[in-house]
């Protein structure tokens, strides 16, 4: 049977509607890292976003290990998760509540880029995500020209050091705004984008009854 064109438009805007929504759950798929600063010698705020469990199953903990050029880390304390600080190489935050599937957090720590880190430099960051049910081991290492793992390491390149790049408490101090503002922007960008896909989803349904109304008119 041929769709007549208002139901054919209506079904074409509902299936729109879907790939709006699905787009941002699906780029929210993996564990990201947003560092406040970039530049070699800087104190920078690392922020990782966490949204999903493992194939479904509830997150019972993260653990996250940090490259061999940086030896200190100050994690932040997150509530409702215990911290364990830099050991071997690794700081890990188990869930005193695990964290449902589809639902978001971020962990924050802080630390200096190495100094004597290249311009280009890639600085990795695995990160085991460990659930009720099995784990997700985000260590893939992407490359340039290839198609994304299905497991890619939190990462970011390194910058030239510029005027941001500092010692003490002002540069700490700069780094943890910029580091909250990234924070809540992510957040927002996500909020929104889920938004606009359900309001997608809203606009094609109501197309959808109106063309069908429309034609059981015409065929009475």
């Amino acid at each position: 049977m041929k769709l007549s064109t208002p139901v054919f438009a209506a079904t074409t805007l509902a299936g729109a509607a879907l790939l709006a929504l699905s787009a941002p759950l699906a780029a929210s798929a993996h564990v990201d890292v947003e560092p406040s600063s970039t530049a070699a010698g800087s104190h920078s705020l690392l922020t990782f976003s966490l949204g999903h469990g493992c194939d479904g199953s509830a997150t019972t903990g993260i653990t996250v290990d940090i490259p061999e050029s940086i030896t200190s880390v100050t994690p932040t304390v997150n509530p409702g998760w215990d911290v364990t600080p830099l050991t071997a190489g690794q700081v890990s935050y188990t869930a005193l509540t695990p964290l449902a599937d589809g639902l978001r957090t971020t962990f924050v720590l802080s630390l200096q880029i190495p100094a004597d880190a290249a311009v280009g430099d890639t600085l990795a960051f695995p990160v085991l995500q460990s659930c009720e049910v099995g784990e997700t081991d985000w260590s893939d290492t992407a490359v340039e020209g290839e198609a994304e793992p299905a497991h890619p390491a939190p990462s970011f390149t390194v910058t030239e050091a510029g005027a941001e790049s500092g010692h003490g408490h002002g540069a700490t101090d700069d780094s943890a705004a910029k580091g909250a503002a990234a924070t809540e922007t992510a957040a927002a960008d996500d909020v929104l984008a889920r938004m606009l896909g359900i309001g997608g989803l809203v606009v094609g349904a109501v197309g959808l009854v109106v063309a069908v109304a429309s034609r059981r008119k015409n065929a009475s």
